[in-house]
């Protein structure tokens, strides 16, 4: 079985091949963040424009070095969460192939590929051992960290999947880019929050940090960034250029925090095999040694993606496919895009 899969929810048209029994044989990307970073974000009929200007080329491009590709026996495509302007290029283009090449065109949920991702590598790496391996691994307490969801969630022994928590308000990535932003940073911001940390003291300033209880499961940021900007505003710039090394370690270490502690919380619920954390955040090396550090406590390993696959890509679209059958959307060409599509 080979698998083409599309990936359009925001602002990374990405196209990805993926062959059972090998894994992914192919995977091509383009990215638009120098377009967007003048915006200050990803404005969305930009976007939109360029994955129509993009995916065309890049399909070219891929089959040229993966001729295999044209042997898909089915198209799966990102249908939500995401842009509805962008999600409905990538739908538009599943569709066209699946007409062309008389192949089946699958939905699948953006989140749940961030869910199942951690296992890729694992997958890779042995494809004969994997079902064995992933079901030793079950039942799984994963956290989707990224600039638009924050979401805690177990994987049971089924492969069925239970949300335990999830933000209120702001992402965690929101967080950092907002962040960032006060500061006078380009977007993306949050590798430039991560990068100033490294030289400062994470316990100069105290920064809040939100629902520290066990009865409530859920996160918010928003608050976080609002206590940023009295501080900032409470500093002369003088101040704030002195002090930004530690700023940038305080406020990442609230955040890193807050995720800390619901997951913390997360694994005293029951008993968890193991414990994973995707999403574009996920690449954080402070977040990634912290949570290590919690996995090795509880005596369970930490799966993670490849760096390459925490952000938006079509890798964890074909693999979701592959190993999530029951969160397909399987309505053909009546797919259409879900910008609010649910987790579970």
């Amino acid at each position: 079985m080979i698998t083409l899969a599309i990936e359009s929810s925001c602002d990374e048209s990405a196209i990805a091949v993926f062959k059972e029994g090998e894994g992914i044989i192919g995977e091509w990307v383009h990215t638009q963040i120098a377009l967007h970073q003048v915006y200050g974000g990803v404005v969305p009929g930009l976007a939109a424009r360029e994955h129509l200007t993009n995916f065309g080329p890049l399909l070219q491009g891929a089959l040229r070095e993966c001729p295999e590709m044209r042997q898909a026996n089915r198209v799966a495509v990102t249908y939500g969460p995401g842009l509805a302007p962008c999600l409905a290029l990538g739908i538009g283009m599943a569709k066209a192939i699946s007409i062309a090449w008389e192949i089946p065109v699958l939905g699948v949920n953006h989140l749940r590929g961030h869910a199942f991702s951690p296992f890729l590598p694992i997958y890779q790496q042995d494809p004969k051992k994997f079902k064995q391996v992933f079901e030793s691994l079950l039942p799984h307490l994963g956290l989707i960290v990224s600039g638009g969801n924050t979401l805690l969630f177990k994987i049971n022994t089924d492969s069925s999947i239970n949300l335990l928590a999830q933000t209120v308000d702001d992402a965690a990535g929101e967080a950092l880019d907002k962040g960032a932003k006060l500061l006078g940073m380009p977007y993306p911001g949050g590798p430039l929050v991560e990068q100033q940390a490294l030289k400062g003291n994470k316990k100069a300033y105290r920064f809040p940090r939100a629902f520290p209880d066990a009865s409530d499961m859920k996160f918010s940021f928003s608050g976080l960034k609002t206590s940023l900007r009295y501080k900032l505003e409470s500093m002369n710039q003088d101040e704030i250029k002195n002090s930004m090394a530690d700023i940038c370690a305080c406020y990442q270490d609230a955040v890193i925090g807050q995720l800390l502690t619901k997951t913390k919380q997360g694994l005293n619920q029951e008993t968890f095999k193991s414990l994973g954390i995707s999403g574009g955040v996920s690449n954080n090396k402070e977040l990634r040694n912290t949570f290590l550090k919690l996995a090795e406590s509880h005596d369970i390993p930490l799966c993670l993606a490849e760096p390459k696959h925490t952000g938006d890509n079509a890798s964890m679209v074909a693999f979701a496919a592959h190993i999530d059958p029951a969160g397909l959307n399987h309505t053909g060409l009546n797919l259409s895009f879900a910008p609010s599509l649910p987790l579970a």
